[in-house]
């Protein structure tokens, strides 16, 4: 392992319990790997713009008929594509806002998911280009939800990544935070532990 891609996207930056984790799992790692190279994306902080017609537009249009507008589209788009597909390791902080992931995280996944970059169509179903990458997923969510049909947090990742062709998916949990302080305490720590767990299986 060589280049992580780590992905936040809690509102609350730093004090965001899936910021904290995938804090966690990056220095854990990089204590093994010193010379790990990490690029880091705060979505919140620096949200990307969503995806519209315009940029739909863009994508679709041939390179040598694009406006300057669709030209900025597209290499915006095509420096986040070039960063996922650098990592062998996406590390992404997936919090829970309303049973789904947040707005700035899915705008990430719409701006990397394009046909004939990071997947293409066949006459068998769709095909994921991004072959050889694990994933780590820290959710957070201030109630349970795990394995229940309102956990679309899960849902969404674990078909979106494999979509890209990312199969080797990890998801930690930290649930129920919002229950009051021990709940919080324990669930907290358990992640905690799990991450750990998780960073010395990674390096070997």
């Amino acid at each position: 392992m060589n280049k992580i891609l780590h992905l936040d996207s809690s509102l609350f930056a730093a004090q965001g319990v899936s910021t904290i984790l995938g804090a966690h799992l990056v220095d854990a790692l990089r204590v093994h790997h010193p010379a790990l190279e990490i690029t880091h994306r705060d979505l919140a902080a620096t949200p990307l713009p969503a995806l519209d017609a315009a940029g739909v537009s863009a994508f679709a249009t041939p390179a040598e008929q694009r406006d300057a507008d669709q030209q900025a589209r597209v290499a915006r788009s095509d420096a986040l594509i070039a960063e996922l597909r650098e990592a062998d390791l996406l590390v992404i902080g997936a919090p829970m806002y309303n049973f789904a992931i947040p707005v700035q995280l899915k705008s990430w996944f719409d701006h990397v998911a394009r046909a004939s970059e990071t997947f293409r169509y066949t006459e068998q179903g769709p095909v994921g280009l991004l072959e050889g990458k694990r994933a780590v997923a820290l959710l957070s969510r201030g109630g349970i939800h795990r394995d229940s049909p309102e956990d679309t947090v899960a849902a969404y990742l674990t078909s979106m990544l494999p979509f890209l062709g990312i199969d080797d998916v990890r998801l930690i949990y930290a649930e129920g935070l919002n229950l009051g302080d021990q709940p919080r305490r324990a669930s907290i720590a358990r992640a905690t532990e799990q991450v750990q767990a998780l960073a010395a299986e990674l390096v070997h």
